[in-house]
């Protein structure tokens, strides 16, 4: 009984999984129950059954219909398709017959349009770099229309080719011409102002006094970051000034090319910054102090030369020179012979030499030394340069020139205090012995004086 009790609740159920038992069908509270709601959900599904059956019968009917239409359609379309490629070909055929037309009615105009093109895209590549396009914008659209209508075959009027003519006219008169004109020009922290500017043919630019470039790819001129020396600013503010006549300036010929070379070259600041640490030693250290010891030494020296000659001059014995000092050693040995004089005489001299010879040594150190100092410098820059070579190849000549041109800017330093203070030292170095000679001279004088009166006094 029980067996029989699953076997109709799983048949319940299995028929309950229609949409009738998805809403919620009210729970049986016994077997008979179970079995009238079974029944009823038979009846309901074959109800459903039976009315899905008729809309498919109906839904077939609507099908045959749409097949119907459907095929008609297509012969339509297919009719169509036939009529339109006929067409496609008789249209093809008629552009073929009127390009042949077209072709022989142009006769010698085909190679109008080959050199008008031509003509067109050099104009355009010539005014695209020139800076008359700076006075004169816009003429590179005009010149794009006409390469566009060239190419497509598309006659151009007369009055366009003849404009072309004006333009390579035009760009050939202004390019022997100087002139000034108003425009925007770029400062290089990137502000723009309206400034008046002289043009020099297809040349050069310039400003208030300085070099402009004009920049292709964004036509717009800018002010150089650098300008070149100080000579050639002065040329480009005398011919910005100058209203007739004639004006020296220096022009460059290249358009460029020589300008972007001359503001590369480094100043002297920059050349001394390239010698690194050895080369502010050299330059701030060692200069410095070698020009400090001559101008003392040499101030001192000049000083005592001045009272060793006054003395010479005056008959009364000053112990504030050395000439006096000797002097005065003679005064107080006057008794003594001329043996023991003469030990006096050069014990005073060599008391007096240290001071007239103080710091010519330390000055000849550092005129040695310098350009050492430099060759250190070189040969440390040197062994970078390799090391760099090493790395990253010889495939680049500028690095393994910048390299060495960099170390090799320690010697220039170094011979740059060298020579000066070698040629200093020189001066300094003969004024002191003169003194020492004259210290000398004086001395031996004063013994053979001294001996010729013993001689007599014998």
């Amino acid at each position: 009984m029980r067996k029989l009790a699953s076997i109709i609740i799983a048949v319940a159920i299995a028929g309950l999984s229609s949409s009738a038992f998805a809403q919620s069908a009210p729970q049986a509270k016994n077997l008979d129950e179970l079995l009238e709601m079974v029944k009823q959900g038979a009846y309901k599904e074959s109800q459903e059954n039976k009315r899905r059956e008729r809309e498919f019968v109906q839904q077939k009917s609507k099908q045959k219909s749409l097949l119907a239409g459907a095929r008609s359609t297509q012969r339509k379309e297919e009719r169509r398709s036939d009529r339109l490629e006929a067409e496609f070909k008789a249209n093809d055929e008629k552009i073929a017959k009127l390009e042949e037309e077209l072709s022989h009615e142009l006769g010698a105009l085909k190679e109008l349009f080959g050199v008008l093109q031509q003509v067109s895209g050099d104009t355009k590549a010539v005014f695209h770099d020139s800076i008359i396009s700076a006075q004169f914008p816009g003429r590179e659209v005009y010149l794009n229309e006409l390469i566009a209508k060239a190419s497509s075959s598309e006659l151009p009027t007369i009055d366009e080719i003849a404009r072309l003519w004006y333009e390579v006219q035009r760009e050939m008169t202004e390019s022997g011409k100087i002139v000034k004109f108003n425009v925007d020009v770029q400062y290089p922290n990137g502000e723009i102002t309206q400034r008046e500017v002289v043009r020099i043919g297809t040349f050069n630019l310039i400003s208030d006094g300085k070099y402009l470039e004009w920049r292709t790819k964004y036509q717009n001129i800018a002010e150089l970051p650098r300008q070149p020396k100080q000579r050639f600013l002065e040329t480009a503010e005398g011919l910005q000034g100058a209203s007739s006549g004639y004006t020296a300036f220096a022009l460059d010929v290249s358009r460029g090319a020589i300008l972007s070379l001359l503001i590369q070259d480094p100043s002297l600041l920059e050349r001394i910054d390239q010698g690194g640490i050895i080369g502010y030693i050299i330059i701030y250290g060692l200069g410095p102090l070698s020009l400090l010891l001559i101008l003392g030494s040499g101030l001192a020296l000049a000083v005592t030369r001045g009272k060793v000659k006054a003395q010479i001059r005056s008959d009364e014995v000053s112990e504030d020179n050395p000439l006096g000092r000797v002097l005065s050693v003679y005064d107080n040995n006057k008794t003594v012979d001329v043996e023991t004089l003469e030990l006096k005489l050069d014990e005073a001299i060599l008391k007096e030499i240290p001071a007239l010879e103080r710091f010519l040594t330390m000055i000849k150190v550092i005129a040695a030394i310098s350009p050492l100092m430099g060759l250190l410098g070189t040969v440390t820059g040197m062994i970078n340069t390799f090391q760099a070579m090493t790395l990253f190849g010889t495939g680049d000549p500028k690095l393994m020139a910048g390299g060495i041109s960099q170390a090799l800017v320690t010697t220039v330093l170094g011979i740059v205090v060298a020579l000066p203070t070698l040629f200093l030292h020189s001066i300094v170095a003969g004024w002191s012995k003169g003194i020492i000679h004259t210290l000398e001279e004086q001395s031996a004088g004063i013994i053979a004086v001294h001996a010729e009166q013993g001689h007599k006094g014998a």
